[in-house]
């Protein structure tokens, strides 16, 4: 009984210790794990922070080369423009001094033409001190003035010339403007009274068609007492020499040209073109009846 109480008490021992270090083994073993599983974790995160990174890096310096390819591109571009307005500048400003010296050549060449024939000419009145040197710049620089403030001097008459033909050409063409519209004025009122002005034309006209003596005996009927023109009886105009003069002293009292210098109306000026093709239709058939 004592060996079977032994045996088993060491049995219960051996089972006992065999528990704790299978315990303890498990317990050293946990913390490993974890410490291994924490330290994978870690890896993959720092790998995908760095793949994040890297990639984040590549698309900066794309963006970035992008960008100064762009800036380059709008210097050079902007430096294009800027040497062809210098360009373009420069040749207007040639262009300019060119026509200037010109201007001021051949101002210089009138003023000593004109000094040459002055002088051969004899006439007091065309000489001139200031015109004796052989060009107007030099002339200039003896009295004091350089090349450039003759130049100056020259443009601002330039200038000033130019804007009195800017002027007058402005007026010329306010002053057509106007005629323009006089005229649009005049053309109106006229088709306003055309009507009534035909319709007593015809009035006068009816029944006298090509007979010059009665449309010179009644012609007071249609001008009015203002025309100037003096009533003529029928028995006056019964000679072919008297229709003759009395003719040639109607058409000069319904003339156009002779209206326009008397300054006649335009409801008169009006009558009196129709009361000259009516009376020349009628000459010609008096002059044809005559031979």
């Amino acid at each position: 009984m004592a060996v079977d109480k032994a045996t088993l008490e060491a049995r219960d021992r051996t089972y006992v210790d065999a528990r704790e270090r299978a315990e303890r083994a498990a317990f050293e073993r946990e913390p490993t794990e974890a410490r291994q599983r924490a330290l994978a974790e870690a890896r993959e995160r720092l790998e995908k922070a760095c793949t994040k990174a890297r990639d984040k890096t590549y698309a900066d310096k794309a963006a970035a080369e992008a960008r100064l390819k762009a800036e380059q591109t709008a210097v050079e571009r902007a430096t294009t423009e800027a040497r062809e307005c210098a360009m373009d500048k420069v040749k207007v400003d040639r262009a300019a001094f060119e026509s200037r010296d010109r201007l001021v050549r051949s101002v210089t060449d009138k003023f000593s033409v004109s000094f040459r024939y002055g002088r051969r000419q004899g006439s007091s009145s065309s000489y001139c001190p200031l015109l004796e040197a052989s060009s107007f710049t030099e002339r200039l620089e003896r009295e004091g003035e350089s090349a450039q403030r003759c130049r100056a001097r020259l443009e601002r008459y330039c200038r000033t010339a130019e804007r009195a033909a800017k002027a007058l050409e402005e007026k010329n063409m306010r002053d057509l403007v106007a005629q323009k519209e006089q005229a649009e004025r005049n053309c109106d009122t006229l088709q306003r009274l055309a009507e009534t002005l035909d319709t007593e034309v015809r009035r006068w006209s009816s029944g006298k068609e090509g007979n010059l003596r009665a449309l010179l005996s009644t012609l007071l009927y249609i001008l009015g007492p203002d025309s100037g023109w003096q009533p003529i009886p029928l028995t006056d105009v019964i000679t072919s020499a008297a229709v003759k003069k009395t003719y040639r002293k109607a058409t000069l009292c319904v003339h156009p040209d002779k209206l326009q210098q008397r300054g006649a109306s335009i409801q008169h000026k009006y009558i009196c073109e129709k009361v000259f093709d009516l009376l020349k239709e009628a000459w010609n058939k008096f002059n044809s009846e005559e031979r």
